[in-house]
Protein backbone atom coordinates (compact mmCIF):
# COMPACT_ATOMS: atom_id res chain seq x y z
CA UNK A 1 0.00 0.00 0.00
CA UNK A 2 2.61 2.58 1.08
CA UNK A 3 6.23 2.80 -0.04
CA UNK A 4 8.82 5.00 1.64
CA UNK A 5 11.74 6.47 -0.31
CA UNK A 6 14.24 7.94 2.17
CA UNK A 7 17.54 6.11 1.75
CA UNK A 8 20.62 8.12 0.87
CA UNK A 9 22.58 7.19 -2.24
CA UNK A 10 26.35 7.04 -2.62
CA UNK A 11 26.12 7.58 -6.38
CA UNK A 12 26.62 11.29 -7.00
CA UNK A 13 26.84 11.18 -10.80
CA UNK A 14 23.77 12.51 -12.65
CA UNK A 15 22.88 13.06 -16.29
CA UNK A 16 23.38 16.66 -17.41
CA UNK A 17 19.64 17.38 -17.75
CA UNK A 18 18.95 15.95 -14.30
CA UNK A 19 21.77 17.98 -12.79
CA UNK A 20 20.43 21.16 -14.38
CA UNK A 21 16.97 20.58 -12.93
CA UNK A 22 18.45 19.97 -9.48
CA UNK A 23 19.86 23.52 -9.34
CA UNK A 24 16.62 25.05 -8.10
CA UNK A 25 15.42 27.14 -5.17
CA UNK A 26 14.22 25.38 -2.03
CA UNK A 27 10.81 27.04 -1.85
CA UNK A 28 9.08 24.08 -0.20
CA UNK A 29 11.44 23.18 2.62
CA UNK A 30 9.42 21.91 5.63
CA UNK A 31 6.28 21.74 3.48
CA UNK A 32 4.17 18.62 2.91
CA UNK A 33 2.47 18.14 -0.46
CA UNK A 34 -0.15 15.62 -1.54
CA UNK A 35 -0.29 15.01 -5.31
CA UNK A 36 -2.93 12.87 -6.98
CA UNK A 37 -2.62 10.93 -10.21
CA UNK A 38 1.14 10.32 -10.02
CA UNK A 39 2.86 8.03 -12.52
CA UNK A 40 6.38 7.50 -13.79
CA UNK A 41 5.93 9.39 -17.07
CA UNK A 42 3.00 11.74 -16.54
CA UNK A 43 2.33 15.24 -15.30
CA UNK A 44 1.78 14.12 -11.71
CA UNK A 45 5.20 12.52 -11.58
CA UNK A 46 6.88 15.67 -12.92
CA UNK A 47 5.07 17.79 -10.30
CA UNK A 48 6.09 15.43 -7.51
CA UNK A 49 9.70 15.51 -8.69
CA UNK A 50 9.76 19.32 -8.89
CA UNK A 51 8.27 19.90 -5.43
CA UNK A 52 10.49 17.23 -3.89
CA UNK A 53 13.60 18.73 -5.49
CA UNK A 54 12.63 22.02 -3.88
CA UNK A 55 12.46 20.49 -0.43
CA UNK A 56 8.87 19.30 0.00
CA UNK A 57 7.94 16.00 1.56
CA UNK A 58 5.56 14.50 -0.99
CA UNK A 59 2.79 11.94 -0.66
CA UNK A 60 2.00 10.63 -4.12
CA UNK A 61 -1.48 9.19 -4.54
CA UNK A 62 -1.64 6.73 -7.41
CA UNK A 63 -3.29 3.59 -8.72
CA UNK A 64 0.04 1.94 -9.57
CA UNK A 65 3.32 2.50 -7.76
CA UNK A 66 5.72 4.74 -9.79
CA UNK A 67 8.81 2.57 -9.36
CA UNK A 68 11.14 4.60 -11.59
CA UNK A 69 10.13 7.89 -10.01
CA UNK A 70 10.61 6.53 -6.51
CA UNK A 71 14.11 5.34 -7.44
CA UNK A 72 14.97 8.78 -8.85
CA UNK A 73 13.72 10.61 -5.76
CA UNK A 74 15.49 8.12 -3.52
CA UNK A 75 18.75 8.78 -5.37
CA UNK A 76 18.22 12.52 -4.87
CA UNK A 77 17.59 11.92 -1.16
CA UNK A 78 14.08 13.35 -1.38
CA UNK A 79 11.36 12.48 1.10
CA UNK A 80 8.75 10.80 -1.12
CA UNK A 81 6.04 8.30 -0.35
CA UNK A 82 3.72 6.42 -2.68
CA UNK A 83 0.18 5.69 -1.48
CA UNK A 84 -2.16 3.41 -3.37
CA UNK A 85 -5.38 5.40 -3.58
CA UNK A 86 -8.48 5.45 -5.78
CA UNK A 87 -9.74 9.03 -5.55
CA UNK A 88 -13.27 7.95 -6.42
CA UNK A 89 -13.38 6.12 -3.08
CA UNK A 90 -13.89 8.47 -0.13
CA UNK A 91 -12.65 5.92 2.41
CA UNK A 92 -9.32 5.60 0.58
CA UNK A 93 -8.96 9.37 0.35
CA UNK A 94 -9.59 9.76 4.08
CA UNK A 95 -7.05 7.06 4.90
CA UNK A 96 -4.41 8.62 2.63
CA UNK A 97 -4.85 12.09 4.14
CA UNK A 98 -4.75 10.75 7.70
CA UNK A 99 -1.60 8.76 6.94
CA UNK A 100 0.08 11.79 5.38
CA UNK A 101 -0.60 14.03 8.37
CA UNK A 102 0.43 11.31 10.84
CA UNK A 103 3.64 10.30 9.06
CA UNK A 104 4.79 13.57 7.48
CA UNK A 105 3.58 15.97 10.15
CA UNK A 106 1.10 18.14 8.27
CA UNK A 107 -0.27 19.08 4.89
CA UNK A 108 0.30 22.46 3.27
CA UNK A 109 -0.15 21.73 -0.45
CA UNK A 110 -2.70 19.71 -2.39
CA UNK A 111 -2.21 19.25 -6.13
CA UNK A 112 -5.19 17.58 -7.75
CA UNK A 113 -3.73 16.22 -10.97
CA UNK A 114 -5.63 12.94 -11.40
CA UNK A 115 -7.69 12.91 -14.55
CA UNK A 116 -8.99 10.64 -17.27
CA UNK A 117 -9.61 11.50 -20.91
CA UNK A 118 -12.21 10.18 -23.32
CA UNK A 119 -13.33 11.26 -26.78
CA UNK A 120 -16.61 10.37 -28.39
CA UNK A 121 -19.83 11.71 -29.80
CA UNK A 122 -22.14 12.39 -26.89
CA UNK A 123 -24.99 10.37 -28.37
CA UNK A 124 -22.69 7.33 -28.48
CA UNK A 125 -21.05 7.64 -25.04
CA UNK A 126 -22.50 5.19 -22.46
CA UNK A 127 -23.82 6.81 -19.29
CA UNK A 128 -21.45 4.72 -17.17
CA UNK A 129 -18.44 6.03 -19.12
CA UNK A 130 -19.17 9.74 -18.74
CA UNK A 131 -20.16 9.32 -15.11
CA UNK A 132 -16.83 7.61 -14.44
CA UNK A 133 -15.04 10.53 -16.10
CA UNK A 134 -16.84 13.04 -13.86
CA UNK A 135 -16.06 10.89 -10.81
CA UNK A 136 -12.32 11.32 -11.34
CA UNK A 137 -11.94 14.73 -12.95
CA UNK A 138 -14.43 16.72 -10.89
CA UNK A 139 -15.79 14.77 -7.95
CA UNK A 140 -12.30 13.50 -7.15
CA UNK A 141 -11.07 17.07 -6.76
CA UNK A 142 -14.04 17.97 -4.58
CA UNK A 143 -13.56 14.95 -2.33
CA UNK A 144 -9.81 15.57 -2.02
CA UNK A 145 -10.34 19.22 -1.09
CA UNK A 146 -13.05 18.35 1.41
CA UNK A 147 -10.74 15.82 3.07
CA UNK A 148 -7.64 18.03 3.38
CA UNK A 149 -9.33 21.25 4.51
CA UNK A 150 -9.83 20.20 8.15
CA UNK A 151 -6.05 19.74 8.51
CA UNK A 152 -4.80 22.50 6.19
CA UNK A 153 -3.69 25.62 8.02
CA UNK A 154 -3.38 29.24 6.96
CA UNK A 155 -0.84 29.58 4.16
CA UNK A 156 -1.97 26.36 2.52
CA UNK A 157 -2.75 26.09 -1.18
CA UNK A 158 -4.81 23.86 -3.45
CA UNK A 159 -3.72 23.60 -7.10
CA UNK A 160 -6.14 21.98 -9.53
CA UNK A 161 -4.72 20.76 -12.85
CA UNK A 162 -7.47 21.11 -15.45
CA UNK A 163 -7.25 21.35 -19.24
CA UNK A 164 -7.46 24.00 -21.93
CA UNK A 165 -10.68 22.27 -22.92
CA UNK A 166 -12.17 23.91 -19.83
CA UNK A 167 -12.04 27.24 -21.69
CA UNK A 168 -11.93 26.20 -25.36
CA UNK A 169 -14.41 23.71 -26.79
CA UNK A 170 -13.62 20.83 -29.12
CA UNK A 171 -15.93 18.40 -30.89
CA UNK A 172 -16.03 15.02 -29.19
CA UNK A 173 -14.95 16.28 -25.77
CA UNK A 174 -18.23 17.59 -24.37
CA UNK A 175 -18.15 15.65 -21.08
CA UNK A 176 -14.39 15.98 -20.66
CA UNK A 177 -14.71 19.74 -21.23
CA UNK A 178 -17.61 19.91 -18.78
CA UNK A 179 -15.62 18.14 -16.07
CA UNK A 180 -12.72 20.57 -16.42
CA UNK A 181 -14.94 23.65 -16.71
CA UNK A 182 -16.60 22.49 -13.50
CA UNK A 183 -13.16 22.22 -11.91
CA UNK A 184 -12.44 25.86 -12.81
CA UNK A 185 -15.77 27.00 -11.35
CA UNK A 186 -15.03 24.97 -8.22
CA UNK A 187 -11.61 26.62 -7.96
CA UNK A 188 -13.00 30.15 -8.28
CA UNK A 189 -15.76 29.75 -5.71
CA UNK A 190 -13.69 27.79 -3.20
CA UNK A 191 -11.01 30.50 -3.39
CA UNK A 192 -13.50 33.06 -2.08
CA UNK A 193 -14.67 30.65 0.60
CA UNK A 194 -11.18 29.91 1.92
CA UNK A 195 -9.61 33.36 1.59
CA UNK A 196 -10.61 34.32 5.17
CA UNK A 197 -8.63 31.29 6.36
CA UNK A 198 -5.55 32.36 4.39
CA UNK A 199 -5.79 29.34 2.06
CA UNK A 200 -5.39 29.87 -1.68
CA UNK A 201 -7.07 27.87 -4.47
CA UNK A 202 -5.71 28.10 -8.02
CA UNK A 203 -5.76 26.11 -11.26
CA UNK A 204 -3.79 25.69 -14.44
CA UNK A 205 -5.06 24.39 -17.77
CA UNK A 206 -2.41 22.78 -19.99
CA UNK A 207 -2.77 22.21 -23.69
CA UNK A 208 -1.54 18.94 -25.17
CA UNK A 209 1.39 17.48 -23.23
CA UNK A 210 3.78 14.72 -24.27
CA UNK A 211 2.45 11.98 -21.97
CA UNK A 212 1.35 8.37 -22.51
CA UNK A 213 -2.24 9.66 -22.68
CA UNK A 214 -1.35 11.66 -25.80
CA UNK A 215 1.15 9.22 -27.32
CA UNK A 216 -1.64 6.82 -28.26
CA UNK A 217 -3.18 9.57 -30.40
CA UNK A 218 0.05 10.84 -31.97
CA UNK A 219 0.75 7.38 -33.39
CA UNK A 220 -2.38 7.67 -35.56
CA UNK A 221 -2.03 11.27 -36.72
CA UNK A 222 -1.74 12.13 -40.37
CA UNK A 223 0.43 15.11 -41.41
CA UNK A 224 -2.79 17.13 -41.78
CA UNK A 225 -3.89 16.23 -38.25
CA UNK A 226 -0.49 17.17 -36.86
CA UNK A 227 -0.68 20.57 -38.58
CA UNK A 228 -4.06 21.26 -36.95
CA UNK A 229 -2.75 20.34 -33.51
CA UNK A 230 0.33 22.52 -33.91
CA UNK A 231 -1.86 25.40 -35.10
CA UNK A 232 -3.49 25.66 -31.68
CA UNK A 233 -0.19 25.28 -29.81
CA UNK A 234 1.87 28.31 -30.92
CA UNK A 235 4.85 27.27 -28.79
CA UNK A 236 4.53 23.58 -29.57
CA UNK A 237 3.21 20.67 -27.55
CA UNK A 238 4.38 20.88 -23.94
CA UNK A 239 6.15 18.52 -21.58
CA UNK A 240 5.17 17.38 -18.07
CA UNK A 241 7.95 19.56 -16.66
CA UNK A 242 6.36 22.63 -18.29
CA UNK A 243 3.26 22.01 -16.19
CA UNK A 244 5.34 21.25 -13.10
CA UNK A 245 7.09 24.63 -13.44
CA UNK A 246 3.74 26.44 -13.41
CA UNK A 247 2.40 24.40 -10.49
CA UNK A 248 5.55 25.05 -8.45
CA UNK A 249 5.19 28.79 -8.96
CA UNK A 250 1.48 28.84 -8.10
CA UNK A 251 2.04 26.72 -4.99
CA UNK A 252 5.04 28.71 -3.76
CA UNK A 253 5.18 31.82 -1.58
CA UNK A 254 5.91 33.79 -4.75
CA UNK A 255 2.25 33.30 -5.65
CA UNK A 256 0.97 34.38 -2.22
CA UNK A 257 -1.29 37.08 -3.77
CA UNK A 258 -2.74 34.77 -6.42
CA UNK A 259 -6.00 32.95 -5.80
CA UNK A 260 -9.11 32.00 -7.72
CA UNK A 261 -7.34 32.13 -11.08
CA UNK A 262 -6.88 29.64 -13.89
CA UNK A 263 -3.60 29.82 -15.78
CA UNK A 264 -3.79 28.53 -19.40
CA UNK A 265 -0.59 26.83 -20.57
CA UNK A 266 0.49 26.67 -24.21
CA UNK A 267 -2.94 27.68 -25.41
CA UNK A 268 -4.25 29.74 -28.32
CA UNK A 269 -7.87 31.02 -28.27
CA UNK A 270 -9.15 28.24 -30.50
CA UNK A 271 -8.95 24.47 -30.29
CA UNK A 272 -9.55 22.84 -33.70
CA UNK A 273 -8.32 19.41 -32.70
CA UNK A 274 -8.85 16.69 -35.35
CA UNK A 275 -11.59 14.90 -33.46
CA UNK A 276 -11.71 11.90 -35.77
CA UNK A 277 -8.11 11.06 -34.91
CA UNK A 278 -8.96 10.84 -31.20
CA UNK A 279 -11.67 8.22 -31.61
CA UNK A 280 -11.08 4.55 -31.09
Amino acid sequence: MISDSNAASSNTSQPAAETARSVQPRRFTDKVAVITGVSDRGIGGAIAERLAREGASVAMLCRHEPHKLLKLLDRLECDARSINCDITQSSQITAAVEWTVDQLGGLEILVHNAGVESAGRLVEVPIEKWKALLDVNLQGAIQMSQSVLPVMKSGGVIVNVASTLSIGGCAGYSVYSASNAGLIGFTQSLAWELAPRGIRVVADSPGLIHTPMVFKHIARWTPEARDKVEACHPLGIGTPHDVANAVAFLASSEGHWITGVNLPLGWAPHYPLPFQHFLG
